[in-house]
């Protein structure tokens, strides 16, 4: 079966099981190759549903779990977005597919070969005009370009990072795994008036964000 066979499978799925419910996530994820962006030993799997790994001891997130964070960012052409944690490069991309083509999207990774890797994903598969990879800590986030439209982090971490909030743009909204290293909470937080309000989106499980703002 041919990767586009494949992905037209998976995104029926998540079309099916509620996770896709609107065109324009839908569109993004038909337009980037997942196959792409994980290692080509695994690339047949690449429209199972589920995590795979990608090296340095991190993960490709489940598409299911893609699908629900691009409709929980509620996201539209022009946006400035932030990522923390690129991994290989795919949630970005189709972040970018969505937030096109005046949008732009800065993700942020801390494991160097990662960046590498994203790096190339991202600019493969024609990206690189929208994708702006970076090496830091991206629990304190990147303060030379905020504020962001959306923050969205691919991480479990022990609480809100407050540099995040503070970089959240006023009617922002901002997606975070909280809770312990091995189960958490997918919190939406929105900025309004300059206060917090976060609502609890189900259970996740993400590797942990580390860095000063997250896990040592």
């Amino acid at each position: 079966m041919n990767p586009e066979t494949k992905r037209d499978g998976m995104i029926r799925h998540l079309i099916s099981a509620g996770y896709i419910r609107t065109p324009e996530v839908e569109r993004a994820m038909r337009s980037v190759p997942r196959e792409k962006f994980v290692p080509e030993s695994i690339a047949k799997d690449a429209y199972v549903d589920s995590p795979l790994p990608i090296g340095q001891g991190q993960t490709i997130s489940a598409p299911h779990m893609v699908a629900i964070m691009l409709e929980e960012l509620e996201l539209r052409p022009s946006l400035k977005v932030l990522e923390i944690g690129a991994g290989s490069g795919y949630h970005a991309a189709v972040t970018a597919e969505v937030v096109k083509p005046n949008g732009r999207v800065f993700t942020i990774e801390r494991v160097p070969e990662l960046v590498e890797m994203a790096r190339k994903n991202i600019e493969a598969s024609g990206y690189s005009d929208l994708v702006e990879v970076i090496l830091g800590d991206g629990s304190k986030g990147l303060v030379k370009e905020a504020p962001f439209d959306r923050i969205f982090v691919a991480a479990g971490a022990p609480d809100v990072p407050k540099p995040l909030t503070d970089q959240l743009s006023e009617g922002g909204i901002m997606l975070i795994p909280v809770g312990n290293r091995y189960l958490q909470d997918l919190i939406k937080v929105r900025k309004k008036k300059g206060k917090l309000v976060e609502e609890r989106k189900g259970g996740c499980i993400f590797v942990p964000l580390i860095g000063e703002y997250g896990y040592s």
